[in-house]
């Protein structure tokens, strides 16, 4: 039956009351149906009924759980090479201990199903789900100091990832979890990139993984491996949708001719009315010259500037001056006169756009050819001298703190 409930266990490495010296312990979990599919892997719902471990009751001398609680079963598909799964637990669990708790979404352990001897990853429930069908619904709830802030988180979440050489791979909307997005972001998927290695068909060519308008250049042509800075590049066509609400592309094919364009420097079009130190953050990341991207660590540094100086403007009246403040006054005065003129338009109306039946929007592999060698359009290293230009007037290296 479609609906019909199982239950089975959960092997977890969290400390236990009764075998706390081997952190060791089998949970009962329910398990509804399939409700979602991502590149290499199927997705179910279901309750822990024990649930993690919460704190030490010292009064009780027992551990506390978190009863009863929401979790996501990831079970993936049978020709996945089980190291790569292993691989994947390692990088969460190492993500989960060493870094921000808020960073990336909490790994709980492994478990199988009785009946398909199937094994499967048990991930926290992010009830609101992902950033690309949250941005759809709610983008216009969404004010610049929300924005701000997203974007300052993503960069802080990032940042402490690579500290520990963790790159991610397959960055996109899709992969960025939350179950409050005015408040947290959660990255999920590491190292999926990772599931595919040489190609059978050619030893010397990598296939490439993932979703098509966030993949470097570099990595589209074969170039170069995935690197730390692919990572930024994926996170500058990130900021641009979170910014404008619109996915990149949604109106072409993801096909061989958009990696060749995206590979000779075609990029989203931003719009003039964009402020220019977002603007300027975005082209730095989607540079096709690697080295001139800035990493996470400087991005979270500039970012945290721009979120608290606007902050502080709303909170406490302070900074009514400052070029970030005046930027982002004009940027909303622009939205609330195109408002006024489109009468069909409110504040809760979701994004409406038309999307290409082979714009795809989800992982998957991608076997590119003959792919030239990346490089920037014509005019983007002029646009982004100047916007640098500006910048310097907007912000000095003694206005940011050392990290």
């Amino acid at each position: 039956m479609a609906n019909e409930n199982r239950e089975f266990f959960v092997y977890t490495d969290q400390p236990d009351e009764e075998k706390s010296e081997k952190h060791e312990k089998y949970k009962k979990l329910i398990h509804p149906p399939e409700n979602g599919r991502g590149g290499f892997a199927t997705i179910h719902y279901a309750r822990w009924i024990d649930g993690p471990i919460e704190e030490w009751d010292i009064e009780n001398q027992q551990w506390k759980r978190y009863n009863n609680r929401e979790v996501v079963l990831k079970k993936f598909d049978n020709f996945v090479n089980f190291n790569d799964v292993l691989n994947e637990i390692e990088i969460h669990s190492k993500s989960n201990k060493l870094i921000n708790k808020y960073a990336s979404i909490r790994f709980y352990g492994i478990t199988q199903d009785p009946e398909t001897h199937s094994h499967m990853m048990v991930l926290d429930y992010a009830k609101d789900g992902n950033l690309r069908e949250y941005l759809k619904i709610n983008f216009n709830n969404i004010n610049w100091e929300q924005k701000l802030y997203n974007l300052y988180l993503l960069s802080y979440d990032l940042m402490n990832i690579h500290r520990l050489d963790i790159v991610h791979q397959d960055f996109h909307p899709g992969n960025i979890l939350s179950s409050d997005f005015e408040n947290i972001m959660l990255i999920s998927d590491f190292g999926l990139g990772k599931l595919i290695g040489a190609n059978p068909n050619n030893p010397e060519k990598k296939n490439i993984f993932g979703v098509l308008p966030y993949i470097a250049p570099e990595v589209l042509s074969g170039g170069e491996e995935y690197t730390k800075a692919a990572d930024v590049y994926s996170y500058g066509i990130i900021a641009y949708e979170l910014v404008t609400g619109f996915p990149p592309y949604p109106d072409v094919p993801h096909d061989n001719d958009l990696a060749m364009k995206i590979c000779n420097g075609l990029r989203p079009k931003i719009t003039f009315h964009t402020q220019k130190f977002i603007t300027r953050i975005i082209m730095r990341c989607w540079d096709a010259r690697v080295t001139h991207r800035p990493t996470f660590k400087e991005l979270y540094r500039e970012l945290n500037k721009y979120y608290y100086n606007y902050r502080d403007y709303l909170k406490e009246g302070k900074n009514k001056g400052s070029e970030i403040v005046i930027q982002i006054k004009k940027a909303e005065e622009f939205s609330t006169n195109q408002e006024s003129t489109n009468t069909t338009t409110t504040t809760t109306t979701p994004l409406n756009y038309q999307t290409h039946p082979q714009a795809i929007y989800t992982s998957r592999l991608l076997h590119f050819s003959n792919l030239p060698k990346p490089k920037n359009e014509e005019n983007f290293e002029r646009e982004l001298e100047e916007l640098t230009e500006s910048y310097s007037r907007i912000i000095t290296n003694d206005d940011i703190d050392e990290f």
